[in-house]
């Protein structure tokens, strides 16, 4: 379906919100919520919407790194484990 076909006024949200909460179940694709004509909010299925979050973390650790790695601030992978391993063995002394 596409997006365009979610577009709803918040008029149509009012009058039907239990139909369309029971519809995001089934159709992944989020509603667009407009108010005077311009899209103003956006409704999602939960799990959906913990999915896209876990996606854009993953993003921001992967923009992260890519930045340390640009920056130099790099570390051997023995060098980090080891440091790993003494904080574990730290931790439960």
């Amino acid at each position: 379906m596409k997006l365009s076909e979610q577009v709803k006024p918040i008029s149509y949200l009012k009058a039907h919100a239990p139909e369309i909460i029971r519809t995001l179940k089934d159709n992944p694709q989020p509603v667009i919520i407009t108010l005077h004509g311009e899209a103003k909010a956006v409704l999602q299925d939960l799990a959906q919407y913990e999915e896209t979050q876990e996606t854009m973390a993953l993003l921001k650790v992967l923009a992260l790194t890519n930045r340390q790695v640009e920056e130099g601030k790099l570390r051997p992978a023995v060098e980090s484990f080891a440091r790993i391993r003494k904080r574990l063995a730290d931790s439960q002394s």
